[in-house]
């Protein structure tokens, strides 16, 4: 068991309807500059699903419609341990998500996943949604 504090947060893959995904980089931290799939950390009491749309509202000025549990992603960073529990989700129809708290903001295909610097925790969950693209958003499974 690790002596490091654990972070739990929450996370979504935003799936535009066509073809894309939604990246967010970091405008600041220690890990300014990496990319991240939008969310954050889950309050006191709060569901990971409501955090999530919380933070998305938040961060991306759009609400969150449908949301499909995806996985939860356990990743030792040197400081302190995360859990982070990821979400397949679509903007509500009309909603265009925008940086507000983020650098940079940006819509990536299915070839395009790995063209930015994603944070360590997110790289491999990014990897295997590209293998489980098909699965996931060409089978309308929101």
């Amino acid at each position: 068991m690790s002596s490091k504090p654990t972070v739990h947060v929450a996370a979504a893959i935003i799936h535009d309807g066509q073809g894309h995904i939604l990246a967010a980089c970091r405008a600041d931290g220690d890990l300014s500059g990496k990319w991240e799939l939008p969310g954050g950390k889950v309050e006191p009491g709060e569901t990971s699903e409501a955090c999530c749309r919380r933070e998305v509202a938040e961060e991306l000025g759009c609400t969150l419609g449908t949301m499909v549990g995806y996985d939860t992603v356990h990743h030792d960073y040197p400081d302190f341990h995360l859990d982070m529990d990821v979400f397949v989700a679509t903007p509500v129809p009309g909603q265009t998500p925008r940086a507000i708290e983020h650098a940079e903001i940006r819509w990536l295909s299915r070839d395009e996943l790995m063209d930015v610097d994603w944070l360590d925790a997110d790289r491999p969950l990014v990897l295997g949604v590209g293998v489980m693209w098909g699965q996931l958003f060409e089978a309308e499974m929101l």
